[in-house]
């Protein structure tokens, strides 16, 4: 297994905090947002990273030689951060996942080690992470089925049907990575670079079986706003992180 992180953007929304330094590489508590990611793959036993990398790229290498030299990363540069989004991310990675079954994350979440273990340990192939809640407009939200499974995913579903938020971590088998590049293929074909990969997850959802694992129990939290970063300041005090 090896995962996948997207950590191109620019976070336009946290300017001016964002103006000399990556968002993923903001400091929540002691460490950057994306060492409280890669210290929980660390606690699971994957140290094989893929990671899409554009705006700020090289702050990003060295702070991965200076702490992170047990981790072997691929890096995947999009040279077109600025106009795009994640789905043109992920689409990158099509030649790079080497067949494997993969944690796929954006880079902008910070949650505990016993989310990625809630993931890997569950009985299902393809699994989103969920917090059930009463959802906003600028959260990615999910429709659930029968039994756990999802029928609909994207911001535009509308808020009151929604069961919650999936919070940018997802574990999928290679066979579904396989359809889920083909499917971003045809979304990229079509224009759609600056959409998020979840409008290419959508369309297999009635042919392919995707679930979720309620993690509204633990301390996530994705980083969009001021607010947010303010917010988790407290989340990283939690006993999870300890």
């Amino acid at each position: 297994m090896k995962a996948l992180i997207l950590s191109a953007g620019v976070s336009r929304r946290l300017y001016p905090l964002t103006y000399n330094t990556p968002k993923s590489l903001l400091e929540i508590g002691s460490k950057p947002i994306l060492d409280y990611q890669l210290d929980a793959l660390r606690t699971v036993g994957i140290n094989e990273i893929i990671i899409v990398l554009g705006y700020y790229k090289e702050m990003f290498v060295k702070h991965f030689q200076q702490f992170h030299h047990d981790f072997k990363f691929t890096i995947i540069t999009n040279h077109h951060f600025f106009e795009t989004n994640t789905a043109y991310s992920v689409w990158q990675c099509k030649d790079k996942t080497d067949n494997n079954d993969i944690i796929l994350m954006n880079a902008d979440v910070i949650f505990p080690p016993e989310l990625i273990k809630r993931l890997i340990k569950s009985k299902y192939k393809n699994v989103l992470a969920v917090e059930i809640k009463r959802c906003g407009r600028e959260e990615v939200k999910v429709i659930e089925g029968e039994d756990k499974r999802i029928v609909a995913i994207g911001k535009e579903l509308i808020q009151e049907n929604s069961l919650g938020e999936f919070i940018g971590v997802a574990k999928f088998s290679k066979e579904f990575m396989n359809k889920f590049f083909r499917s971003l293929d045809q979304l990229i074909s079509a224009g759609g670079k600056t959409d998020y990969f979840e409008a290419a997850i959508d369309p297999l959802l009635s042919k392919n079986k995707i679930y979720f694992e309620d993690i509204s129990d633990l301390p996530c939290r994705e980083i969009d706003f001021i607010e947010d970063l303010d917010a988790v300041q407290e989340l990283a005090k939690s006993k999870y992180y300890l």
